[in-house]
């Protein structure tokens, strides 16, 4: 078991599905620990009617406890801007050399804190962070890639959950590279390699 744990941001409505993979693996591979963040302790529902229970609340973030930071996606990214709170433990995490990871919508949050600045990112389209993040100005540093992994930031399309967990899983050194690579083509392609069969 590592000391660090890897810690879920839930919000209502967080798409669940989104880093369901990275999760499962990072504790089943990976041996981490899960903590799961609220804004409250109120119980969360994500998009798909799963109801769960933060572990803490921001404020009780320890960033010395913290492996990678993982935002899924959801609805209200487009609709409302991150809390100030949330920001300022992302800045404190990026400051801190720890990894942030965000998926689908989620990317729009650290664009508009500004925390994609500088480094290579990739999110829903080019046209889609430009449209909900006003300010955004690192379009030249946008990847048509499903998903980008550069000096400590993850982001994904919200198609690439397997990308976006094989990212996560590299950035950790979770697997051997052929192990993290043949898992990524096993889930990506629904079948197992002819020597399995």
């Amino acid at each position: 078991m590592h000391a660090k744990a890897v810690y879920l941001l839930v919000i209502p409505g967080f798409a669940d599905w989104e880093p369901a993979h990275a999760v499962a693996e990072l504790r089943r591979q990976g041996g981490y620990r899960l903590e799961v963040v609220g804004l409250t302790r109120d119980p969360v529902t994500s998009m798909g009617g799963v109801t769960v229970l933060p572990t803490r609340i921001l404020s009780e973030v320890d960033p010395g406890d913290v492996a990678v930071f993982i935002l899924p996606g959801g609805d209200r990214w487009e609709a409302a801007p991150p809390e100030p709170e949330l920001v300022a433990l992302l800045e404190k995490l990026q400051a801190d050399h720890v990894p942030i990871a965000a998926i689908c919508g989620a990317t729009v949050a650290l664009a508009r804190a500004g925390l994609i600045r500088g480094r290579r990112h990739t999110s829903n389209g080019k046209a889609y962070l430009e449209q909900h993040a006003p300010g955004y100005g690192d379009a030249d540093q946008y990847e048509d890639a499903p998903a980008v992994r550069d000096r400590g930031l993850i982001t994904a399309s919200g198609l690439a959950d397997v990308e976006f967990a094989a990212k996560l899983f590299d950035e950790l050194g979770v697997m051997s590279e052929s192990d993290r690579a043949l898992w990524a083509r096993l889930f990506r392609s629904g079948r197992l390699p002819p020597e399995s069969a």
